[in-house]
């Protein structure tokens, strides 16, 4: 089924119920089912006629808005595939991942089209769409309201590609995920049961594919009125107005924008309208859900793991995280991030982590590698909603690997499940600390770090073969670094360093950006803890 008539579906059902709320120079603007649909079908019949045909891949690069989604759903109505670049992405990122991808069309922003002039896939693009007015060499949006509706979808099978995106790159070039029109149908299916999506909800809206599934399960989306190419630093009181106003009942972000409603919320001494808030994209630590529920009270709060391949992978709820549970994380066991969503697999493979391929393996082989509980190792994934490939094959080595017909994911992440099939984060695979005093996982010292009074951010990192943890103190206060190093002396750290900020990932503006770190060190900290061993 292409992707488009489950959408189109909601036209039918609750046509004149707001799909999109966005504002435009200010002034909110309220688009029904029934007009995104239509606009669709006009933006699609426009697309058609500049020559677009089934197969083709367009750029569309635009922020969340009216027209970003209406353009989406015009490409999906045509069988186009839809290549959307990160907006905090490098162009020389955007290029190298793209490679010899060919480029039909470009739909985008006037300033996303300074895109399409520097880079050379770009410009071969046989036709272009500017969506918030006229520009020399491109076709104006504004033309598909005179044009009669396309009211006829592509024919499409589950693999056909639908929608192209990257991974963060942050480690390297990012990988191209491919996403077929099966393969969004059955993220919907996880993201409506996950997020309890329900036909007339009201939700605050920060994730671009997140509004795809709102749309499909009739959920108002309510999109910010912030630049939300860097999450962690809007202004909160605009969007916090826009939510009351709307009367939004839930949200789903990443904590670096959360984080920002939160200060605003403890600044005014004003409660968030949320009663659901589902936080991911970053590591979410127990102190920064506590400070999600005193901002929102009585609103169910959850932490999901997952990723661009595989998203959702787990959930918690706030209140399912017990006291023994975050003694556990003090003291080093890592982060809980819950019970994997039943539509996903998740094992862990034990042994020394490589990253060498792993090839297929036959089910016995497969079950003989796989830990049981409490055993750490990497976490592996398997399911409908669980990337198959990338691009051209690109990664694939590395990252997927076959158990008789199925396609594994391996996350890169370590991990562990506990008796109650609850997993455990570990941080990276590559991250892993061996040394003298033995093996440490950087990740699990970071998640009991945040843990102390006063401690906003924490990044363990080794240089010169000592182990160092970097702290970032919370607003106005001055963490006691002794008392962090006591608390941690199961890590068997060399030395503590404040700064005044840790530097973060450009997507969500919430991961620590290991990449930065020799920088960091490398610099002046604000206060320095030496610990001596006996």
């Amino acid at each position: 089924m292409n992707i488009a008539a489950r959408l189109a579906d909601r036209a039918v059902r609750q046509g004149e119920a707001p799909a999109i709320i966005d504002t435009v120079r200010g002034v909110p603007r309220v688009t029904t089912f029934a007009e995104l649909d239509r606009a669709s079908a006009r933006g699609a019949a426009l697309l058609q006629s500049l020559g677009a045909r089934a197969g083709d891949a367009a750029v569309v690069l635009h922020p969340m808005s009216l027209e970003l989604y209406a353009a989406l759903i015009a490409v999906f109505r045509l069988g186009l595939t839809a290549v959307v670049p990160e907006p905090s992405a490098s162009r020389g990122h955007v290029a190298a991942a793209l490679g010899p991808l060919p480029i039909a069309g470009f739909i985008g922003s006037r300033r996303a089209h300074l895109l399409r002039l520097l880079h050379p896939g770009f410009r071969r693009a046989r036709w272009a769409v500017s969506l918030d007015g006229w520009l020399p060499g491109a076709t104006s949006w504004q033309r598909a309201a005179r044009v009669t509706p396309l009211e006829t979808l592509a024919p499409v099978t589950t693999d056909t590609p639908a929608l192209v995106t990257f991974t963060s790159g942050s480690t390297g070039v990012p990988k191209v995920a491919v996403r077929s029109h099966g393969f969004l149908l059955a993220q919907h299916d996880v993201l409506e049961r996950s997020l309890q999506l329900r036909p007339g909800d009201v939700d605050l809206s920060t994730l671009p594919v997140f509004v795809l599934a709102n749309l499909a399960s009739g959920v108002t989306s309510v999109i910010p009125d912030a630049d939300l190419r860097a999450p962690g630093q809007i202004a909160p009181a605009p969007v916090v107005e826009q939510a009351r106003r709307h009367h939004v009942m839930r949200t789903a972000a990443s904590p670096g924008l959360l984080g920002r409603l939160v200060d605003e919320s403890e600044r005014t001494r004003t409660h968030l309208p949320f009663r659901t808030i589902h936080v991911g994209g970053a590591p979410v630590f127990p102190p920064f859900l506590d400070r999600l529920a005193a901002a929102a009270p009585g609103a169910e709060v959850v932490s999901v793991y997952g990723s661009t391949e595989a998203e959702p992978i787990a959930e918690i709820e706030r209140r399912a995280i017990s006291a023994a549970d975050r003694e556990r994380m003090r003291a080093g066991g890592g982060l809980v991030t819950g019970t994997p969503v039943p539509e996903i697999a998740v094992r862990i493979l034990a042994g020394p982590w490589r990253p060498d391929s792993i090839g297929a393996l036959s089910g016995a082989a497969f079950a003989a590698r796989c830990a049981g509980a409490g055993t750490p190792g990497e976490i592996v994934v398997h399911g409908g909603h669980v990337l198959r490939g990338y691009l051209g094959g690109r990664g694939d080595e590395e990252t997927k690997f076959r158990v008789d017909s199925a396609v594994w994911h391996r996350t890169g992440d370590a991990g562990r499940l506990d008796l109650d099939g609850r997993l455990w984060l570990l941080g990276r695979c590559n991250a892993v600390i061996d040394d003298g005093a033995g093996v440490l996982h950087p990740f699990a010292v970071e998640c009991a770090a945040v843990h102390v009074p006063g401690v906003a951010r924490a990044a363990c990192t080794q240089h010169d073969g000592r182990r160092l943890l970097l702290v970032q103190p919370s607003p106005g206060a001055a963490p006691d670094l002794a008392a962090v190093a006591a608390t941690l002396a199961w890590a068997r750290l060399h030395e503590l360093r404040e700064y005044p900020a840790i530097p973060v990932d450009r997507r969500h503006n919430a991961k620590v950006d290991y990449t930065a770190l020799p920088g960091l060190v490398a610099s002046a900290p604000t206060r320095r803890f030496i610990v001596s061993h006996p």
